[in-house]
């Protein structure tokens, strides 16, 4: 697989990375330990460096399971991490004061069984600590040899500019897909002028965009997605047209859906990596063969000319999780 540089950086990465939450948390029970650790290691059979983990997916299990599953090729991988949440849960609330970092890092290095993290996170903008003493504390652990470079998710611009101020921020995490443009025209322009780069996480709509959840779909009990307005049974009926666009499109690119909705993700700018995330091997090798998939101007044009005409329905959060973003 190809590699990009994040934004100016030098941190070089596959094009996809994977983003490995829901093998411990947010979509139903975890995957079982020896499958999952199977799934990581085919990624990385299959050309993918970049691996995202947090201490709040679980909390903290998700951590371990990347540790276990990278050991024996952790120095050809780049693994990334967020901090942010008091006891790793964010029912607790936020928590980036200065001490709370250094001791998140100290535990995260032992759950992922290495002596430094490669990109860390600020997993939400906390309006109790000043982002500047944030990066600060950052740019400490960087200095330490603990932390190689420093990242944000779901921040704002101001934040972002801020924190990078202090301490240059090597990459940005949002959301962004097909049916979620939003970064496009607030933050993609700070990216380009910081030199940072973009990994967007959900690229495939948090499933949606795959073409395998209809209004008929019965999620566990424990997904999230029960608690996100977009994923309303009458929002997934509404917003079907979205799948039916793109599986159009993808029959005849000789592609599935997914891999169509990834690729016009990787086309937007050279500083993206998208990070999508499975529980399955045949889903995974689905996925990365997107790489492969090359949209040519006049296919960015058409389906530009499709999506400018369709309103997605629902938000993309409930109102608490919102709250936090953006900041």
């Amino acid at each position: 697989m190809k590699t990009k540089i994040l934004g100016t950086s030098g941190l070089a990465v596959s094009e996809l990375g994977l983003g490995c939450m829901g093998l411990s948390f947010g979509y139903g029970p975890e995957a079982n330990k020896e499958d999952a650790i199977r799934l990581i290691r085919r990624a990385y059979d299959l050309g993918v460096t970049f691996f995202d983990t947090a201490e709040a997916y679980g909390p903290y299990k998700n951590e371990e399971l990347l540790g276990e599953a990278l050991a024996p090729m952790r120095n050809q991988v780049v693994i990334a991490t967020k901090f942010g949440f008091e006891q790793g849960q964010p029912r607790l609330g936020l928590n980036s004061k200065p001490d709370n970092i250094r001791a998140m890092t100290e535990a995260a290095l032992r759950r992922l069984r290495t002596d430094r993290i490669d990109l860390l996170y600020q997993h939400r903008v906390d309006p109790h600590v000043p982002v500047e003493d944030v990066a600060g504390t950052v740019k400490d652990l960087i200095q330490e040899g603990k932390v190689s470079y420093f990242g944000m998710s779901e921040a704002g611009v101001a934040s972002i500019r801020k924190a990078h101020a202090v301490c240059p921020v090597t990459a940005l995490q949002s959301e962004y897909s097909l049916w979620w443009r939003e970064p496009e025209s607030l933050t993609f322009p700070v990216l380009e002028e910081l030199g940072i780069g973009f990994v967007p996480f959900s690229p495939l709509g948090k499933g949606f965009l795959t073409g395998a959840i209809t209004a008929d779909t019965q999620f566990a009990k424990d997904d999230f997605r029960n608690t996100v307005p977009r994923f309303a049974e009458e929002n997934r009926k509404a917003n079907q047209v979205v799948v039916e666009k793109i599986a159009e499109f993808a029959r005849r690119k000789n592609a599935t859906p997914a891999q169509v909705a990834l690729a016009w993700v990787m086309a937007q700018q050279p500083w993206i990596v998208p990070i999508p995330g499975t529980t399955r091997v045949s889903r995974l090798e689905e996925n990365l063969k997107a790489e492969q998939l090359i949209l040519t101007k006049e296919d960015l044009r058409e389906i530009e000319e499709v999506f400018s005409t369709i309103q997605v329905k629902g938000a993309r959060y409930p109102a608490s999780s919102q709250q936090m973003v953006g900041r």
